[in-house]
């Protein structure tokens, strides 16, 4: 349940702070007072993205913050703790979005640093939102597939069956690459044969080509590197007053100075490491000289290396490494092609064992539709009368393939089963039902997402569920058919609502009013919680509109009283 919503410098708004309580909080104002703002705000708290530039004109950062209350949602724990989120107190999680424009946009789960994966999948247990734009869904068949899974609890089913259809897929895939015509098959294997020759052919080694590039270099300086290490190893070693013999003589003096003062006798391992490392580095330096010689054969013998794995690169990859692995799989494919026939009929059992299992997951998930499409239809029927649709029938359409056998029926197969769902829908008796797709009453397309929605989602009841305006297209008795809906949930979870329908309103646990304010040229947004004389006063403005009488008045007083009982 969210019991605290924080919102700094979002939009129009500079501080805003609102505590909900149980039941039915409803949201009023007029139109564009800023409504919107606070369900997106909130949708930020559940991992939908969100943009910076959201951010308060003039303000280099905003913040979103709510607090929610865990009583039995052991699932979050279980997600906090797999995602080494700390749960000091398992009663309560605090969430926070800190925008700035600089880009560092950054999300706070009990004040440690998260991720927007993790808190979207934290926000799909805390709470659901449903938004004005959800009935184009419900116009869109591919979505009421979704919808009877979602009622059914059919996840387990359809996992497996999206497991089944993968492998089938793949294995399909693998036997389709096998079978293309002769010719192309015989224009693959000359095309491998000439790249793994040419490729073998070279020889390379990882590494190679730096190893050459280095000798290139010594091999085109080996004048300069002559010079330099005959005159290093003469200032070190071969020189009257080489390096080597200045050392020796000043640690000879610095022991006898040990012998007076023992602060120097540290210093005497040092100087004759000292020593050892210079003449090492002198002997080193001497053999280099005299093994350098010029040669152009092995110099032409290197630049004629370099090109080959330069042209092999140029064709196969950017290294070496590239080029190699180039090579193994063209060798794989290679023998993958030459070994087509044997592997083609392999691939033929396989795929026939895929779509068996394919099939008989599908058929298991298909049955488990049915079952759950008869009793969600039950349901939503039931709910239907509850918004003042008494008369209307609503009914699902599930079309599996009619053969299985038939090469045509493998187009329905999909990672979600072979069924093609349908949602029928007729608000008046004498009609039978036509696709929902169909319906063009705005009022009864929005009763019936709120069922549809209800039904299927609201069963979690330590959820919130917002609905944002889904009272679009209705009013009078309508409205007040679904405001006792909600108040219905209400009384087992908590509900947000965004209403501009008195009847709907007049029934709120807790009613908070959304203000916009314009001073100069300066708009800013405010909520406040209600006492009920401004209860009062607020229906009384959505019954009248701007000019508010003593009757409008009398007549939101008639509906609180109504709305309490």
């Amino acid at each position: 349940m969210l019991t605290l919503l924080k919102i700094d410098n979002i939009a129009l708004i500079d501080k805003l702070e609102i505590e909900f309580g149980t039941g039915l909080n409803l949201l009023t104002g007029e139109t564009g007072s800023g409504k919107s703002i606070i369900v997106d705000s909130l949708g930020a708290l559940t991992g939908e993205r969100v943009s910076s530039d959201l951010i308060k004109e003039g303000e280099e950062s905003a913040r979103i913050e709510g607090l929610f209350s865990l009583l039995g949602k052991n699932n979050v724990e279980k997600i906090l703790v797999e995602a080494g989120i700390e749960v000091d107190d398992r009663s309560e999680l605090i969430v926070r979005r800190e925008l700035s424009r600089a880009g560092k946009n950054r999300i706070f789960i009990n004040n440690q640093l998260a991720t927007q994966a993790l808190l979207k999948q934290l926000g799909s247990q805390l709470v659901d939102i449903h938004g004005q734009g959800e009935q184009a869904a419900l116009f869109d068949v591919s979505t009421h597939i979704e919808m009877l899974d979602e009622a059914g609890r059919l996840s387990g089913p359809r996992e497996k069956v999206g497991e089944a259809h993968h492998h089938w897929n793949a294995v399909r895939a693998e036997l389709s690459m096998l079978q293309q015509n002769e010719s192309e098959k015989l224009q693959l294997l000359d095309i491998l044969k000439f790249q793994v020759q040419e490729i073998e052919k070279a020889s390379l080694q990882a590494g190679e080509d730096t190893e050459l590039e280095e000798e290139k270099r010594r091999l085109n300086n080996v004048e300069k590197l002559s010079s330099l290490s005959e005159e290093s190893y003469a200032l070190l070693y071969d020189d009257e007053r080489a390096t080597v013999i200045t050392l020796e003589r000043a640690a000879r003096k610095i022991e006898e100075l040990a012998e007076f003062d023992n602060r120097f006798s540290g210093y005497i391992e040092g100087m004759r490491s000292a020593e050892a490392v210079i003449g090492d580095l002198a002997i080193t330096l001497r053999d280099f000289s005299s093994h350098l010689e010029f040669s152009p054969e092995r110099l032409d013998e290197i630049e004629n290396r370099l090109a080959e794995m330069t042209r092999l690169k140029r064709k196969y990859g950017e290294t070496i490494e590239a080029v190699v692995h180039h090579l193994n799989e063209s060798k794989d494919r290679l023998d993958a092609v030459e070994t087509s026939e044997l592997r083609e009929s392999e691939l033929q059992r396989e795929l026939a064992s895929a779509k068996n299992k394919y099939t008989t997951a599908a058929a298991y998930l298909h049955e488990a539709r049915v079952k759950a499409a008869a009793k969600f239809e039950r349901e939503v029927e039931k709910e239907l009368k509850a918004v003042a649709l008494e008369k209307a029938r609503f009914k699902i359409e599930i079309d599996p393939p009619t053969d299985l056998n038939e090469t045509a029926a493998e187009n329905s197969f999909s990672a979600r089963g072979f069924d093609h769902v349908e949602f029928y829908f007729s608000a008046n008796p004498g009609e039978s039902p036509r696709p929902v797709a169909k319906i063009a009453s705005g009022g009864e397309a929005s009763r019936l997402m709120l069922v549809l929605k209800t039904v299927a989602r609201l069963r979690e009841r330590d959820k919130t569920a917002v609905f944002d305006e889904v009272d679009v297209g209705i009013g009078g008795r309508v409205a007040e058919a679904v405001g006792l809906k909600l108040k219905a949930l209400a009384a087992s979870q908590q509900i947000l609502c965004v209403t501009h329908q008195p009847q709907i309103a007049s029934l709120a646990d807790q009613h908070f009013v959304v203000e916009k304010t314009i001073t100069g040229k300066r708009a800013t947004i405010a909520v406040r919680e209600l006492n009920t004389a401004e209860k009062v006063e607020e229906i009384a403005r959505m019954l009248a509109g701007e000019t508010v009488s003593e009757t409008a008045r009398e007549h939101a007083r008639e509906m609180l009283a109504g709305g309490t009982k």
